[in-house]
């Protein structure tokens, strides 16, 4: 069933190419600077060591409450997660409210209250301020973690890192931060499947003990209030809260790389790469530098960007590049990015190589420099349209120890950056000899062409949890008495045995998926032996339809109607077996064991299928249950070449023989997962819907 799947996402994927093309090939003018008017604030702190900022805007009957609990970042391993999992806690329930109870109160006064493992959120109309304050003081102070709650929240979070565990953008960004700040470091770990699943209730609640303090809080009061109200109701609320000890951490400091390095994750069916570059530098808002490392940051890779014109207007390669240098409390972090086509890969970094060295040795037009300095003073201009940002910037000056007049000087700072200082930031700030150069792609078509680039002439491997291996060792032996016939056996036998597969006549399976917010059903008939129909549906209306009766095959949907011949012929035949693995020899299929891998992190055996028009499909078999757990291949699309890999995530056992229930499919950029709900067998199906 899985490769009458794929051939539906590539008809999808094909009608994707046609949406959303703009027009980027003016640049944008350079217009005046406008007058920026800062808006005051009021700020006062409470015995507890409660820092309070208050900013009054009434033009709106509404009042936001915000929490920045300041503590240097946590190093989380093995249990990263913990901070993200607590977080997600706060108002499920206090001492003296249940979650319930919580969001009756809150939705009844149309408000909300949002938790983030730095801060709590939370807003009203200034009548109900007063309800609001007293319900977010109790979940500050008082929350109650459940067992229940917990588990709901686990869940949440494993379903989001099983979505994004094949997205190669969350692959790129997990892998460049561990390998530019190292594992070690908190910058550089992320939440895995193990780390998250072994979080305990203890842990979220030492956790909230330790950092919901009032001694390291910032509590920004933005809206229809006077800093006399906010006074008071804050000491009512907040006044008795007790302070604790947070104690500083000390990690050591990552370090740049002597040397260009490259870094791949081999992700066989991406056709895309997506690059990053990236390595640490030091930066956080107070630096002096901040401001004109900003501008010329700007100039390399943000907004209508060097890169952006060089990698897309001119050579076409993307649909944007970009650049960051990225500020925090401990370390900063510089990031050039793009996605683009295994193709030109090598040529993209060769690109953002000569952009970055290009302003380390070239002085920047007065024309291009005044643009990119207006636009971001246009971008400051907006950014105070919120009151918010006034509390923001009351903040960072206190975290900081800004200058009290740094955010009034910030347009003038950014006017007095001339060409001397942008080619000063330029070769303090952009190392294109001291880069990680991580490319999350096909290794077989990329990582030849980008040997050049690292200072070595050699490729580090990671995969994506940013372990790295010896791709030549990927694969390890098997024991002599295993065989490809052997481990087929074995399946076999686990999925119910011989004679209860030949007990099933006839097989109806149906199942769903979500492609980008569609529902699309999936319908298909099995009747022994070799008949098969598979219809593909959307909103009512049959996108593809595949019908197989002995040696004759047809297709009809979106692209008409035509017959199926030659190798796709064949395939479908194989495709129309319940369990091919036993029509092998009959069908002159050839069979032969490569090895042993891991599969997030447990033992399959690798097996190669050879069809008779010597097509390759590789299985992969559990060592441990003998099930099927992946199968890879590669098939003709509209965008060239694809491979389609298929993960079985869940079995069902029907008539004692177990049948996949959950598929994952990766093919090229789409992920989809199908779930299959009704099994039907020796319904005696008409011979009639396989002509």
């Amino acid at each position: 069933m899985k490769k009458i799947i794929y051939s539906f996402i590539i008809i999808f994927l094909s009608l994707q190419v046609t949406f959303a093309q703009v027009n980027r090939s003016k640049s944008p003018q350079p217009g005046p600077a406008p007058k920026i008017e800062i808006g005051d604030y009021a700020k006062f702190e409470l015995p507890n060591g409660l820092k309070v900022f208050v900013v009054e805007n009434h033009r709106l009957p509404k009042v936001a409450f915000s929490f920045s609990f300041i503590f240097d970042p946590v190093l989380e391993s093995p249990n990263v997660g913990v901070g993200n999992i607590t977080s997600s806690l706060i108002g499920t329930g206090t001492k003296t409210r249940t979650k319930d109870q919580i969001n009756e109160e809150i939705d009844f006064i149309g408000g909300s209250i949002n938790a983030g493992s730095t801060g709590i959120y939370a807003t009203s109309l200034r009548k109900h301020m007063e309800k609001l304050v007293d319900v977010l003081s109790d979940v500050t102070q008082n929350s109650v973690f459940s067992k229940e709650e917990l588990e709901k929240k686990r869940t949440q979070l494993l379903s989001e890192l099983a979505a994004n565990k094949d997205d190669p953008n969350s692959i790129s960004s997990n892998v460049s931060s561990a390998l530019v700040f190292g594992k070690e470091h908190p910058y550089g770990e992320f939440e895995t499947e193990n780390s998250v699943k072994a979080i305990t209730l203890d842990m979220c609640n030492n956790y909230y003990q330790s950092y919901f303090r009032p001694n390291i809080a910032y509590l920004s009061i933005v809206g229809d209030i006077t800093p006399v109200e906010a006074k008071k109701i804050v000491e009512k609320y907040f006044g008795k809260w007790q302070k604790g000890e947070v104690k500083n951490k000390t990690y050591p400091k990552p370090q740049v790389s002597p040397s260009t390095q490259v870094a791949i994750v081999d992700r066989p069916q991406s056709v895309q790469s997506v690059i990053k570059i990236g390595y640490p530098v030091e930066m956080n808002i107070g630096n002096p530098d901040y401001i004109k490392a900003s501008v010329t940051n700007t100039i390399l890779g943000g907004g209508f960007s060097r890169l952006f014109v060089n990698l897309r207007e001119k050579h076409g390669y993307t649909y944007g590049a970009y650049s960051r240098i990225s500020s925090n409390p401990l370390i900063g972090k510089f990031e050039a990015s793009a996605s683009v086509r295994n193709a030109v890969t090598d040529s993209s970094v060769f690109q953002i190589l000569y952009e970055m060295k290009r302003l380390r040795e070239e002085p920047v037009p007065a024309s291009e420099l005044s643009m990119m300095k207006n636009y971001l003073t246009g971008n400051f201009a907006l950014s105070l349209e919120s009151p918010q940002t006034i509390a923001s910037f009351a903040t960072n000056t206190e975290r900081y120890k800004l200058p009290k007049d740094f955010y009034a000087n910030y347009l003038k700072n950014i006017e007095a950056v001339n060409s001397t200082d942008v080619m000063e930031m330029s070769k303090k700030y952009f190392l294109p000899d001291n880069s990680i150069i991580l490319v999350v792609g096909k290794a077989s078509d990329i990582a030849d062409k980008l040997k050049k680039y690292s200072s070595d002439g050699k490729i580090a491997y990671y995969d994506a949890d940013a372990n790295p291996y010896d791709p030549d060792k990927k694969t390890t032996s098997v024991p002599s008495n295993v065989t490809a016939k052997s481990v087929l056996k074995k399946y076999i036998e686990t999925s119910g045995g011989e004679s209860n597969i030949a007990k099933i006549k006839d097989f109806t399976i149906k199942g769903s998926m979500k492609v980008q917010g569609m529902n699309v059903n999936l319908n298909m008939n099995y009747k022994i032996p070799g008949k098969f129909m598979m219809e593909i549906v959307m909103n009512g209306q049959t996108i593809q339809k595949q019908v197989l009766n002995g040696d004759l095959a047809k297709a009809s949907g979106m692209q008409g109607k035509k017959d199926i011949t030659g190798n796709e012929l064949e395939k479908l035949k194989l495709q129309a077996e319940l369990f091919p693995e036993t029509k092998y020899d009959e069908l002159n299929y050839k069979t032969e064991i490569k090895g042993i891998e891991k599969i997030d992190g447990k033992d399959v055996y690798v097996i190669d299928i050879t069809s008779p028009k010597n097509s390759v499909t590789t299985e992969y078999y559990s060592v441990e249950s003998g099930l099927k757990v992946r199968s890879v291949s590669t098939s003709d699309s509209l965008m060239g070449k694809m491979i389609e890999t298929g993960d079985i995530l869940e079995y069902i056992t029907i008539s004692n023989v177990q049948f996949p229930k959950k598929i994952k499919i990766v093919a090229g950029p789409q992920t989809m997962e199908i779930s299959y709900d009704t099994f039907e067998v020796n319904t005696n199906i008409k011979d009639e819907i396989f002509n």
